[in-house]
């Protein structure tokens, strides 16, 4: 009969386990046949439940040892591999929505750039085409309003013929708009709450005598005044008439 020794928490890394096994078969030679005692073997790592024969088997309960260690191993080194794979597509996805981000970013900021000069750029397209149409204007007035016959009355269109040749072509469609609001080209119309007057409703009506002593009566020295009013205010009929849009007067 062979004596067996029951080894509990043998070590998993095979050198422990080729010097733990060799220290076993040694102790089971030096003991009587039938009399030896199981001896209990711990290790801080130990998880193998095995029984040992102390015959020549040794070398392959070694080996299945080493076996397991070596699967222990593989398996913690593919958990190891399986983490830092995830680790880096966590990061790879982090630092690509990082990149749109900035990105997007980037493109928001050259929009607001592109919209801010194109902005710029109209408005200084506006103030130099005010400040073109203000010149004309104002050559446009150089022309007395007593250079018109006078008449004892003005019908509409004659009115507007005066307002083509005072305002100029580039500013008597705004010009026209405001009149036409303001006095449907009457020029005697006169708001009977405020006492505004003429063609572009001047208020005080005197103001308009700086352009001529024949202001109640004369529709060139109205336009006349109206005409330097708009650009003195606005820099031109055609800014009195956005402003006028807005707000419903000027």
């Amino acid at each position: 009969m062979t004596a067996r020794i029951s080894v509990r928490g043998f070590a998993v890394a095979s050198a422990t386990a080729v010097t733990t096994v060799g220290a076993v078969v040694g102790v089971a030679s030096g003991s009587q046949q039938g009399a030896a005692e199981p001896v209990e073997l711990a290790a801080a790592d130990a998880t193998l439940l095995a029984d040992v024969p102390v015959d020549g088997n040794t070398q392959v309960q070694t080996a299945s040892l080493t076996q397991q260690a070596d699967r222990q191993t593989d398996a913690a080194n593919a958990e190891a591999q399986k983490s830092a794979q995830e680790d880096a597509r966590k990061q790879a996805a982090k630092d690509a929505e990082a990149k749109k981000e900035k990105a997007d970013r980037e493109a928001k900021e050259r929009e607001e750039a592109k919209k801010a000069k194109e902005a710029r750029e109209k408005a200084e397209r506006q103030a130099k085409e005010r400040e073109e149409a203000s010149k004309a204007a104002t050559r446009s007035t150089e022309r007395p309003a007593a250079s018109f016959p006078q008449q004892s009355s003005y019908s509409v269109s004659e009115v507007k013929a005066m307002a083509q040749q005072i305002v100029g072509g580039g500013q008597y469609q705004c010009f026209s708009n405001i009149v036409t609001r303001e006095s449907g080209w009457n020029y005697t119309a006169t708001n009977p709450s405020s006492g505004a007057y003429g063609l572009v409703q001047a208020l005080p009506a005197s103001k308009m005598s700086s352009a001529g002593a024949d202001w109640r009566t004369n529709p060139a020295t109205q336009i006349k005044w109206g005409l330097n009013y708009m650009n003195n205010r606005y820099g031109s009929p055609c800014g009195a008439w956005e402003f006028w849009q807005a707000n419903h007067w000027y």
